[in-house]
């Protein structure tokens, strides 16, 4: 790629982040402090931090545009906890700190080596999921909904309600698990390509419902112990979780909150803002089981060949995937037939992240990148991956190998799930 071309991607990125904030009074900036966000202004310097630590000191040998930025920024040295205690550069600061970091990018042409074009994907990636991070997080501290989103869903033809209560099945087999050497850009933990094998499996040709996830909810699901594993039961017992987090009975109906309206709660939509305890239960209680990351992976990609996405290697467009947030939130969960996969699944890539079955662990072979941070640290049982991306994604992020991780106990995220047959 040329230099220019990256810059552009990075400058992208970055209107992006501007977006998600610049309508944000300073008193919503400071945001209390919680365990799943991070201090706003903290944020933004982060991000500027981190272009400059890989694009420019890592890449070009340059000294740092601020002296103290490292004690700042830095997540891997700066406690979360703590970052709430800094004595940060105020909000005007960090914003002329964020345009000096992409005025000195500008300052480079011509073709970008493989490095060059590694670690400005790699900023531009990073961005990218910031970017979801901050829409998720103006959904947990109950801001308005992003302004360059449209509150209006997409055209979507109307289905009929059995398309989300079908099964598509799978033929057992061998295939390769994980991304392919020659991909433009992947992350470590996706390398690399490794024989798997599979039994036959039938697996939910949509994600489950708000609809079917009420029925759960109805009958009982998140006061009876058998349906829960131990620890989910305790997770339960100290949320006091009793529907799903955003969820309210009003009036004999279900609503739920979103951003900051309160509305009909939409029975076709994908359930959302699930854990992964929570998913278990549902999966025990329909006699059903999540799928494993490799079943998973298998049913969006496909036997004979290897598929960046679900319906082959075009890129994503609004027929296709539910991204980039184009408009704010979930559309129906069997629209879109055009995305579907060799097998009949349908959005396995966006409108809602899916957890796995499958513990965060390191594919065979595995080797750390120079980010070293992004997947080492955090492989482990404690933590269950995610496919497919969600509706705030970024559609040049998101692909059939990409792997998300987060704790069981998260509901902040734009999560949801399909299921398998037992």
């Amino acid at each position: 790629m040329r230099s220019a071309d990256l810059v552009a991607m990075l400058t992208d990125a970055r209107q992006r982040t501007l977006a998600l904030v610049a309508d944000l009074t300073d008193e919503q900036m400071r945001v209390p402090r919680m365990d799943i966000i991070n201090p706003l202004v903290w944020e933004m310097g982060h991000l500027a931090w981190f272009q400059e630590r890989w694009a420019l000191r890592h890449l070009r040998d340059l000294d740092p545009i601020r002296p103290d930025a490292d004690s700042f920024w830095d997540s891997a040295a700066v406690a979360h906890d703590a970052r709430w205690e800094l004595p940060l550069p105020s909000r005007g600061e960090t914003l002329v700190y964020m345009q000096q970091v992409l005025d000195r990018e500008k300052l480079y042409q011509g073709d970008a080596s493989p490095d060059e074009s590694y670690f400005h994907w790699l900023v531009a990636m990073h961005e990218d999921m910031h970017g979801e991070a901050l829409t998720y997080t103006r959904q947990t501290l109950g801001y308005p909904a992003p302004t360059f989103s449209s509150d209006e869903p997409p055209d979507a033809p109307d289905l009929a309600d059995d398309v989300c209560e079908e099964d598509v099945f799978v033929p057992g087999g061998r295939y390769d698990l994980g991304a392919e050497p020659g991909a433009l850009f992947v992350f470590d933990n996706e390398k690399w390509a490794h024989p798997h094998e599979l039994p036959p499996f039938a697996i939910a040709r949509t994600p489950v419902t708000n609809a079917q996830f009420a029925a759960f909810v109805d009958d009982g699901g998140y006061h009876d112990d058998k349906l829960w594993s131990e620890s989910g039961w305790l997770w339960r017992q100290n949320a006091k979780a009793s529907l799903p987090v955003y969820w309210l009975a009003e009036g004999g109906r279900w609503m739920v909150r979103h951003f900051d309206q309160t509305t009909v709660l939409g029975a076709d939509l994908p359930v959302i803002h699930v854990n992964w305890y929570e998913a278990e239960a549902y999966c025990r209680w329909a006699n059903r089981r999540l799928p494993t990351e490799a079943e998973w992976e298998l049913a969006a990609t496909g036997l004979d060949r290897k598929r960046r996405f679900p319906w082959g290697s075009d890129a994503p467009t609004p027929e296709r995937a539910h991204l980039d947030a184009r408009s704010t939130g979930c559309i129906a969960a069997g629209a879109l037939p055009a995305s579907d996969t060799v097998f009949g699944c349908r959005q396995m890539i966006g409108n809602v992240w899916e957890w796995t079955a499958t513990d965060f662990l390191p594919y065979p072979g595995f080797v750390v990148d120079p980010y070293k941070e992004y997947s080492e640290p955090w492989f482990g049982s404690e933590r269950k991956v995610l496919r497919g991306g969600c509706w705030a994604t970024r559609s040049r992020l998101i692909r059939n190998t990409w792997r998300n991780y987060f704790t069981k106990e998260r509901r902040d995220i734009f999560a949801g799930f399909r299921t398998c047959a037992v």
